[in-house]
């Protein structure tokens, strides 16, 4: 599992990017959001973390 912690993510509107993004890059992957904490958990998918970041800053939640 791999955890990324992402400052910018603060509402539904930024799951549902944040999913649609990674389901694109990575359609194995299984998410798991604590919005509170701006935390996203990865699980199962079949990118590394490298890749994983690239998605996320170029769907505008790069990770800190």
């Amino acid at each position: 599992m791999l955890e990324f912690t992402l400052p910018d993510m603060s509402c539904g509107h930024c799951v549902a990017a944040i999913t649609q993004a990674l389901a694109a890059a990575d359609p194995q992957a299984r998410l798991q959001f604590d919005l509170p904490q701006h935390r996203l958990a990865v699980d199962g998918g079949q990118l590394d973390e490298a890749a994983l970041a690239a998605a996320l800053r170029e769907a505008g939640y790069p990770p800190a």
